[in-house]
C-alpha cells in the first residue's frame, strides 16, 4: 500500500554520497534521411512496422527513426537548464530547506519564478527567522520575495529584481498522452542541475497532499510519471520531449510506514494548464491572490461507498441552483468516474471558475441523473 506525500524539501545537511541519475532512452523520428550516428531504422508509414536499415535514407513509404539512449534529451537540456533555479529557505544558523523552481516571466524590471507553496511555507509563516534566496544556473545567489501563494493548489510565485533572465517555454498539458516522454529538472537532495527522464505513466490521477496534519490539503489532478523525482525536486519543471513546461513536480508515492522516501517510480506533477491559471492570477491580480472553482456542496466524510455523497448544499451556489438533492452521490464529472470524495474535489479543482460541467449523481431514490451547471468562483487559500 502506498502513501501520497508532498515531495517536501531537502534539509540543508551535508550530503554523504553523490547520487547519479540515468537518462532514459528514446526514439527520435525524422522524415527520409538520418542525421544521427546511433542505430538507424525505418518505420512503415501505414503499418507502423519497424525495419532495420543500413543506408542513409528510407524508401518513400517509410520514415527514418534513430534509436538512441538519450540523444534527444541531450539537445533539450541546454535549452531548459538556464531557466531552472534552486529555491533556498535558510535560517540564521544555516539550516533550512531547498527546493526547485523555474523562471516563468522576465523583463527589464525583474523576473517571476514558480515553485511549490510547501517549498517556501516556512519563510511565508516566519520571514523574520528565515531568508529566501534563489540560486541561478550561472551560480549567482539572489534574494527573492513572495508575490503570492495558493495552498490549495500548492503553488507559489516568487519575484527577483534581476532582469532579463531566460524564461522557460510553456507547453500544453492537455495534449499529453500516456507513454509520452518527459524530463524532470531540479535540485533533488540539494543536487542542483539534476536531470532525469521517463514517461507519462498516467493522467488525471487524483492526488491529495498535506505537509502535516495542521496544514491545508492540496488537491491535484496530477500527471503521473516514472521520471525519478525526489525530495528537493519540489516545484521543479516537468517538460515534454521538446523542453516545454508541462507540469510542476509536487509529490511522490511512498510505502506506508516510511517517514522519508525517495523515488520508487511514482511521481506526480501539477498539469501546467491548471498551474498557469493560478500563477497568472497571482501575478496580475492587484492583491496577488487567486481563485478556485465552486460546486457548493459538503461531502459526507464517513461515507465508505463508491462516489462522493452530498450531505449539504450551499444556497445560491451551482449545485443547489441545478437542483441536485441532498443525499445524492456524485459518480461522474465530465465523463470522469468519481470513486471518492477526494477524487470529486480534485476533479472540480482542475477546472477554472465559470466552466460548464456535467455532474452525474445517484439520487436518493437510486435513479441516476446528470446535471449541467456552471462552476462559481471564490477566493482560494493563501
Amino acid at each position: 500500500m502506498k502513501k501520497i506525500t508532498q515531495l517536501g524539501t531537502i534539509s540543508k545537511i551535508a550530503i554523504g554520497a553523490v547520487i547519479g541519475a540515468a537518462l532514459a532512452g528514446g526514439v527520435a523520428t525524422a522524415a527520409g534521411t538520418f542525421s544521427g550516428t546511433l542505430v538507424n531504422a525505418c518505420v512503415d508509414n501505414n503499418t507502423g512496422a519497424l525495419f532495420a536499415n543500413s543506408s542513409t535514407s528510407c524508401p518513400a513509404n517509410r520514415s527514418a527513426v534513430t534509436l538512441g539512449t538519450g540523444s534527444g534529451i541531450k539537445s533539450v537540456v541546454p535549452k531548459v537548464e538556464p531557466s531552472i533555479v534552486t529555491v533556498n529557505v535558510t535560517a540564521a544558523d544555516g539550516t533550512g530547506d531547498t527546493g526547485s523552481g523555474e523562471i516563468i516571466q522576465s523583463d527589464a524590471t525583474g523576473s517571476y519564478i514558480v515553485t511549490n507553496n510547501h517549498v517556501i511555507s516556512s519563510y511565508a509563516q516566519n520571514s523574520t527567522q528565515y531568508s529566501l534566496t534563489i540560486d541561478l544556473s550561472d551560480g549567482r545567489n539572489i534574494t527573492a520575495k513572495i508575490v503570492g501563494r495558493d495552498t490549495a493548489y500548492d503553488l507559489a510565485v516568487l519575484r527577483v529584481t534581476t532582469p532579463n533572465l531566460p524564461p522557460i517555454a510553456v507547453g500544453d498539458s492537455s495534449v499529453l498522452s500516456i507513454g509520452d516522454p518527459v524530463i524532470a529538472f531540479g535540485s533533488p537532495l540539494g543536487l542542483d542541475g539534476t536531470v532525469t527522464a521517463g514517461i507519462v505513466s498516467s493522467l488525471n490521477r487524483p492526488v491529495t497532499t498535506q505537509s502535516d496534519t495542521s496544514s491545508t490539503p492540496s488537491y491535484v489532478d496530477a500527471i503521473q510519471t516514472d521520471a525519478a523525482i525526489n525530495p528537493g525536486n519540489s516545484g521543479g519543471a516537468l517538460t515534454d520531449s521538446s523542453g516545454k513546461l508541462v507540469g510542476i513536480n509536487c509529490a511522490i508515492a511512498s510505502l506506508n510506514g516510511q517517514s522519508t522516501s525517495g523515488s520508487i517510480g511514482l511521481g506526480f506533477a501539477i498539469p501546467i494548464n491548471e498551474a498557469m491559471r493560478t500563477v497568472n492570477e497571482i501575478i496580475t491580480s492587484p492583491t496577488h491572490t487567486s481563485t478556485r472553482p465552486v460546486l457548493g456542496v459538503y461531502f459526507d466524510t464517513s461515507f465508505t461507498g463508491v462516489g462522493a455523497k452530498i450531505t449539504q448544499l450551499v444556497a445560491g451556489n451551482p449545485a443547489a441552483q441545478a437542483g441536485i438533492p441532498v443525499g445524492s452521490i456524485i459518480t461522474n464529472i465530465n465523463g470522469t468516474r468519481i470513486p471518492s470524495q477526494e477524487s470529486a474535489i480534485v476533479k472540480i479543482r482542475s477546472y477554472a471558475p465559470g466552466t460548464s460541467v456535467s455532474v452525474t449523481v445517484t439520487l436518493p431514490s437510486g435513479a441516476s441523473k446528470t446535471y449541467q451547471l456552471t462552476l462559481a468562483s471564490a477566493p482560494s487559500n493563501s
